[in-house]
């Protein structure tokens, strides 16, 4: 067979192909001339452009007033001229900066406050560069520093008045929302996406058949001005829908119950598997560094300045109940790793409960009477400065427990399935559960619950600060009624 003949066999096997195909594409629901009932609504592409345009102009107009505010008033009308001169430098390194830090971008238009701070923070880096360079050329001395300082700084308050104001352009233009979200409901669990478009499409009669060309017409009509698509659909349609995703020039997103399940963080593709990730660190290594200093800062001074009281209440506990002096016990700490943790014996000796199955009441006749005072008053805990110092625990954490705590007739990691995440970071001498009085016996599981939410909170949103304030308002909780 010549070439000429496999080419026009090959090309009445396709149009076999199509006659076989014609059937189905005429007994569509809905032909693609009739989109009924169809969310109709524009594209906001060409209207982000001009938004961004219009910030560009009212950022420039925002530099020029200032160094020519600041000209003026402190030459006068000659001012003016030096002024136009100094904006002049500033401007094309203001542009290049702000367009990479993302001053123009889809978070400016939707925050006129973080645009703001973006277009400040261009500003500030352009100044300094525009400054640098000005040295070692040896020009500083032809212009003004005060009319460069006082002009940048009233550019920099212009420039974040005028974003403040441009958020009503932006908003004319673009409505209450920048991009237009579609939602497509196919099956899956509902989505609750406030202000997006949404699409039945068992209600409208379209399927993502991936061997029906009508069918993917039809969706990517209903998809041509959306800017972001999720799509709640079956799990055997979820690889249909997402090959037409990918074919559509969208930000499309998939749901899958299996990802809150397992609670990942991310996904990506290697050696041809798809990979999720379920956990990450809380604490990056500057962080974790910061947090270490802390630690040693906070627990040294408390050692040195509590040194006398250490020796007191040593000696106290050797006349009324003999030694130990100190009561250790096995607890759980960061990684669900054991540790041994150091507490002033405030129970008879014969009567110490090392398992922690046994919360202590409020008439507990194993208590000493040293025990029962350095208890209310949390003497009892100072020794942990030293398994701070150890780095097996932190100032600030969640609350290390002993192996056989109970919440009710539960061991705690029975109560809530969430119990083992609190061991991410290393178990504190206090924490944002102790300092909201949330301390004692865990007589029923709620206590448990109503702890392990705060401990999992601070979890989510450390910081330096967070820490410092933590420390600071234990010294308001360190004697409580629910220490006995």
């Amino acid at each position: 067979m010549t070439g000429r003949d496999a080419a026009s066999a090959d090309e009445m096997t396709v149009a076999t192909r199509i006659d076989e195909l014609r059937p189905r594409l005429v007994s569509e629901p809905a032909r693609v001339s009739g989109l009924t009932g169809f969310p109709r609504f524009h594209s906001l592409e060409r209207r982000r452009l001009q938004c961004y345009m219009a910030l560009i102009v009212a950022d420039m107009t925002a530099l020029f007033a200032g160094f020519c505010t600041a000209g003026y008033l402190y030459l006068g009308a000659d001012g003016i001229d030096q002024a136009g001169v100094l904006s002049q430098l500033i401007l094309p390194v203001f542009l290049t900066i702000a367009l990479y830090n993302g001053a123009y971008s889809m978070g400016a238009l939707q925050s006129a406050r973080l645009g703001g701070l973006k277009a400040l923070t261009a500003l500030g880096i352009s100044a300094a560069t525009v400054v640098f360079i000005a040295f070692y050329t040896k020009s500083s001395l032809e212009f003004s520093r005060f009319m460069f300082s006082s002009g940048a700084i009233l550019s920099g308050a212009l420039l974040v008045w005028m974003r403040l104001q441009m958020r009503y352009f932006v908003r004319w233009r673009c409505g209450g929302r920048v991009i237009n979200e579609l939602v497509i409901v196919d099956g899956g669990p509902p989505i609750d996406l406030a202000g997006a478009h949404r699409i039945n499409v068992r209600e409208l009669g379209i399927v993502p058949a991936l061997d029906n060309p009508d069918a993917l017409n039809r969706i990517g009509l209903a998809l041509e001005s959306a800017d972001r698509v999720v799509v709640s659909c079956t799990p055997e349609r979820r690889s249909d829908w997402a090959t037409v995703l990918r074919g559509a020039n969208v930000s499309g997103e998939v749901i899958d119950e299996a990802v809150a399940e397992l609670e990942a963080h991310g996904a990506r593709i290697a050696g041809g598997y798809g990979w999720l990730r379920v956990s990450v660190g809380p604490l990056g290594m500057r962080a974790r560094a910061t947090k270490r200093m802390l630690d040693i800062a906070v627990a040294g001074g408390g050692l040195l300045l509590s040194s006398p009281l250490l020796l007191i209440v040593s000696l106290l506990i050797l006349i009324e109940d003999g030694s130990p002096v100190l009561f250790v016990q096995r607890r759980v700490g960061r990684g669900n790793r054991y540790f041994d943790m150091l507490k002033f014996r405030s129970m008879r000796n014969a009567m110490c409960d090392h398992d922690g199955a046994h919360s202590a009441a409020r008439d507990d006749k194993r208590i000493t009477r040293i025990g029962r005072y350095i208890r209310r008053s949390s003497i009892d805990e100072l020794p942990q400065l030293f398994n701070v110092l150890k780095g097996e625990m932190s100032m600030v954490g969640p609350r290390p427990h002993a192996l056989g705590s109970q919440a009710g007739d539960k061991l705690f990691w029975e109560v809530d399935g969430r119990y083992w995440r609190r061991h991410a970071l290393k178990p504190g001498m206090t924490g944002l559960a102790q300092i909201r009085g949330l301390r004692g016996a865990t007589e029923n599981e709620s206590d448990l619950k109503t702890r392990l939410n705060a401990d999992l909170e601070y979890l989510d949103g450390w910081s330096l600060w967070r820490d410092l304030s933590i420390i600071v308002q234990t010294l308001n909780v360190l004697v409580h009624d629910r220490a006995y």
